[in-house]
Protein backbone atom coordinates (compact mmCIF):
# COMPACT_ATOMS: atom_id res chain seq x y z
CA UNK A 1 0.00 0.00 0.00
CA UNK A 2 1.38 3.68 -0.69
CA UNK A 3 1.81 5.59 1.48
CA UNK A 4 1.33 9.97 1.24
CA UNK A 5 1.93 12.57 3.38
CA UNK A 6 0.43 15.83 2.65
CA UNK A 7 3.39 18.36 2.44
CA UNK A 8 4.82 15.85 -0.19
CA UNK A 9 1.82 15.42 -2.42
CA UNK A 10 1.68 16.53 -5.92
CA UNK A 11 -1.13 16.34 -9.07
CA UNK A 12 0.86 12.94 -10.28
CA UNK A 13 0.05 11.40 -6.98
CA UNK A 14 -3.39 12.39 -6.99
CA UNK A 15 -4.76 11.48 -10.32
CA UNK A 16 -2.74 8.19 -9.54
CA UNK A 17 -5.11 7.17 -7.03
CA UNK A 18 -8.31 9.03 -7.06
CA UNK A 19 -10.79 10.48 -10.03
CA UNK A 20 -9.95 14.01 -9.66
CA UNK A 21 -13.39 16.37 -11.14
CA UNK A 22 -12.18 19.76 -10.68
CA UNK A 23 -14.72 22.63 -11.63
CA UNK A 24 -14.82 26.37 -12.52
CA UNK A 25 -14.04 29.14 -9.98
CA UNK A 26 -17.88 30.50 -10.00
CA UNK A 27 -20.16 31.61 -7.51
CA UNK A 28 -21.79 28.55 -6.51
CA UNK A 29 -25.13 28.47 -4.37
CA UNK A 30 -22.54 27.65 -0.71
CA UNK A 31 -20.66 31.50 -1.09
CA UNK A 32 -23.52 33.36 -1.95
CA UNK A 33 -23.88 34.40 1.44
CA UNK A 34 -25.42 38.12 1.41
CA UNK A 35 -28.73 36.98 3.41
CA UNK A 36 -26.48 35.88 6.18
CA UNK A 37 -25.93 38.08 9.44
CA UNK A 38 -23.44 38.75 11.81
CA UNK A 39 -24.20 40.41 15.25
CA UNK A 40 -23.24 43.59 16.85
CA UNK A 41 -20.76 41.76 18.20
CA UNK A 42 -19.20 40.39 15.59
CA UNK A 43 -19.06 43.02 13.29
CA UNK A 44 -17.54 45.07 15.83
CA UNK A 45 -14.91 42.59 15.97
CA UNK A 46 -14.14 41.87 12.81
CA UNK A 47 -13.83 45.76 12.74
CA UNK A 48 -10.98 45.60 15.18
CA UNK A 49 -9.53 42.75 13.17
CA UNK A 50 -9.47 44.68 10.05
CA UNK A 51 -7.89 47.47 11.75
CA UNK A 52 -5.06 45.69 13.14
CA UNK A 53 -4.54 44.48 8.86
CA UNK A 54 -5.15 48.08 7.05
CA UNK A 55 -1.47 49.55 8.08
CA UNK A 56 0.37 46.03 8.26
CA UNK A 57 2.84 44.70 6.48
CA UNK A 58 0.91 41.97 5.88
CA UNK A 59 3.79 40.65 2.93
CA UNK A 60 6.48 40.76 5.53
CA UNK A 61 4.79 38.98 7.89
CA UNK A 62 6.04 35.26 9.14
CA UNK A 63 3.81 32.36 8.63
CA UNK A 64 3.22 32.27 12.33
CA UNK A 65 2.13 35.88 13.09
CA UNK A 66 -0.37 36.01 10.17
CA UNK A 67 -1.79 33.24 11.57
CA UNK A 68 -2.05 34.38 14.63
CA UNK A 69 -3.19 38.12 13.84
CA UNK A 70 -5.57 37.24 10.54
CA UNK A 71 -6.27 34.12 10.10
CA UNK A 72 -7.24 32.10 13.19
CA UNK A 73 -9.39 35.25 14.22
CA UNK A 74 -11.72 34.42 11.85
CA UNK A 75 -12.04 30.71 12.60
CA UNK A 76 -12.67 31.49 16.20
CA UNK A 77 -15.54 33.97 14.96
CA UNK A 78 -17.45 30.85 12.81
CA UNK A 79 -17.39 28.79 16.55
CA UNK A 80 -20.71 27.60 17.51
CA UNK A 81 -21.18 25.05 20.08
CA UNK A 82 -19.61 22.00 19.84
CA UNK A 83 -18.04 22.89 16.07
CA UNK A 84 -14.74 24.78 17.40
CA UNK A 85 -11.61 25.77 15.59
CA UNK A 86 -8.39 24.15 16.00
CA UNK A 87 -4.81 24.55 15.40
CA UNK A 88 -1.88 21.86 13.52
CA UNK A 89 -4.44 19.03 13.65
CA UNK A 90 -3.42 15.24 12.86
CA UNK A 91 -4.89 13.88 10.04
CA UNK A 92 -4.74 10.32 9.23
CA UNK A 93 -6.70 8.24 6.52
CA UNK A 94 -6.35 4.20 5.15
CA UNK A 95 -8.18 3.67 1.79
CA UNK A 96 -7.95 0.52 -0.22
CA UNK A 97 -5.12 1.28 -2.23
CA UNK A 98 -3.22 4.21 -0.13
CA UNK A 99 -2.84 5.49 2.87
CA UNK A 100 -2.12 9.83 3.97
CA UNK A 101 -1.42 11.69 6.64
CA UNK A 102 0.29 14.79 7.53
CA UNK A 103 -0.47 18.10 9.93
CA UNK A 104 -3.67 20.30 9.26
CA UNK A 105 -3.01 24.10 9.62
CA UNK A 106 -6.21 24.96 10.86
CA UNK A 107 -9.95 23.04 11.40
CA UNK A 108 -13.24 23.78 12.28
CA UNK A 109 -15.39 20.79 13.24
CA UNK A 110 -17.01 19.58 15.85
CA UNK A 111 -15.50 18.60 19.25
CA UNK A 112 -16.08 15.73 21.09
CA UNK A 113 -14.27 15.09 24.49
CA UNK A 114 -11.52 17.23 24.00
CA UNK A 115 -10.71 16.03 19.86
CA UNK A 116 -12.09 16.93 16.32
CA UNK A 117 -14.13 14.38 15.75
CA UNK A 118 -16.20 15.77 12.62
CA UNK A 119 -14.20 18.37 10.28
CA UNK A 120 -16.69 20.70 8.35
CA UNK A 121 -13.30 22.75 7.27
CA UNK A 122 -9.57 22.24 6.41
CA UNK A 123 -7.40 24.99 6.37
CA UNK A 124 -4.19 25.09 4.85
CA UNK A 125 -1.59 28.41 5.02
CA UNK A 126 0.77 28.78 1.93
CA UNK A 127 4.23 29.13 2.74
CA UNK A 128 5.90 31.68 1.26
CA UNK A 129 9.78 31.76 -0.06
CA UNK A 130 11.05 29.42 -2.50
CA UNK A 131 10.38 26.52 -0.13
CA UNK A 132 6.55 27.00 -1.25
CA UNK A 133 4.73 24.71 -3.19
CA UNK A 134 1.62 24.27 -4.52
CA UNK A 135 -1.32 24.11 -1.81
CA UNK A 136 -3.84 23.20 -3.28
CA UNK A 137 -2.61 19.04 -3.36
CA UNK A 138 -1.68 19.55 -0.08
CA UNK A 139 -5.43 20.66 0.86
CA UNK A 140 -6.81 18.00 -1.60
CA UNK A 141 -5.20 15.33 0.57
CA UNK A 142 -6.15 16.65 3.88
CA UNK A 143 -9.61 16.96 2.45
CA UNK A 144 -9.43 13.24 1.52
CA UNK A 145 -8.29 12.64 4.77
CA UNK A 146 -10.63 14.65 6.40
CA UNK A 147 -13.94 12.44 4.15
CA UNK A 148 -12.71 9.24 5.17
CA UNK A 149 -12.67 10.02 9.07
CA UNK A 150 -16.12 11.67 8.56
CA UNK A 151 -17.11 8.43 6.33
CA UNK A 152 -15.79 6.15 9.30
CA UNK A 153 -18.62 7.85 12.11
CA UNK A 154 -21.59 8.74 9.88
CA UNK A 155 -21.38 5.66 6.82
CA UNK A 156 -22.18 8.65 4.39
CA UNK A 157 -21.63 6.93 0.78
CA UNK A 158 -21.21 11.06 0.04
CA UNK A 159 -18.98 12.71 2.18
CA UNK A 160 -19.49 16.81 2.00
CA UNK A 161 -16.49 18.84 3.24
CA UNK A 162 -14.81 22.31 2.92
CA UNK A 163 -11.64 23.45 2.43
CA UNK A 164 -9.72 27.04 1.59
CA UNK A 165 -6.46 27.58 1.23
CA UNK A 166 -4.73 31.10 2.71
CA UNK A 167 -2.01 33.52 0.82
CA UNK A 168 -1.32 36.32 3.03
CA UNK A 169 -4.95 37.83 4.42
CA UNK A 170 -6.07 36.35 1.20
CA UNK A 171 -8.67 33.20 0.83
CA UNK A 172 -9.97 30.75 -1.49
CA UNK A 173 -12.58 28.13 -0.42
CA UNK A 174 -13.48 25.42 -2.00
CA UNK A 175 -16.31 22.61 -1.75
CA UNK A 176 -15.61 18.76 -2.08
CA UNK A 177 -17.53 15.68 -2.62
CA UNK A 178 -15.46 12.75 -2.02
CA UNK A 179 -17.68 8.87 -3.28
CA UNK A 180 -16.80 5.82 -3.74
CA UNK A 181 -14.40 5.66 -0.40
CA UNK A 182 -14.35 1.93 -0.53
CA UNK A 183 -13.66 1.43 -3.94
CA UNK A 184 -9.85 0.92 -5.58
CA UNK A 185 -10.32 4.66 -7.07
CA UNK A 186 -12.29 7.75 -5.02
CA UNK A 187 -14.15 10.28 -6.51
CA UNK A 188 -13.17 13.98 -5.72
CA UNK A 189 -15.64 16.96 -6.89
CA UNK A 190 -14.36 19.93 -6.52
CA UNK A 191 -15.60 23.79 -6.64
CA UNK A 192 -13.78 27.06 -6.66
CA UNK A 193 -14.53 29.96 -5.04
CA UNK A 194 -13.20 33.89 -6.04
CA UNK A 195 -10.39 35.26 -4.07
CA UNK A 196 -11.52 36.98 -0.48
CA UNK A 197 -9.14 39.48 0.64
CA UNK A 198 -9.62 39.92 4.53
CA UNK A 199 -8.42 43.96 4.72
CA UNK A 200 -11.62 44.54 2.45
CA UNK A 201 -13.79 40.97 2.58
CA UNK A 202 -13.79 40.09 6.31
CA UNK A 203 -17.43 40.32 6.45
CA UNK A 204 -18.06 37.89 3.55
CA UNK A 205 -15.38 35.38 4.32
CA UNK A 206 -16.95 35.32 7.75
CA UNK A 207 -20.01 34.57 6.32
CA UNK A 208 -19.36 31.86 4.10
CA UNK A 209 -17.62 30.14 7.41
CA UNK A 210 -20.32 30.64 9.28
CA UNK A 211 -22.38 29.35 6.58
CA UNK A 212 -20.40 26.50 6.11
CA UNK A 213 -20.71 25.41 9.80
CA UNK A 214 -24.60 25.81 9.67
CA UNK A 215 -24.59 22.92 6.99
Amino acid sequence: MEKLVFSKLSLTDLKRLVTLQEGPIASYPWTLVDTLTLTDQERQQLQYIKSRLINSDIQLMNESTLWARAIYPLLLLAEHGDIQAWGEVPLYAQYVQFEIEGIADGVLGKTVAGRIETPYLIVVETKKGIESQNPVFQLYGQLLAAAHLNFENDGQTTQEIFGCYTIADTWKFVRTEVEEIESDRPLLRVEYSREYSEKYDAETILKILKGIVAR
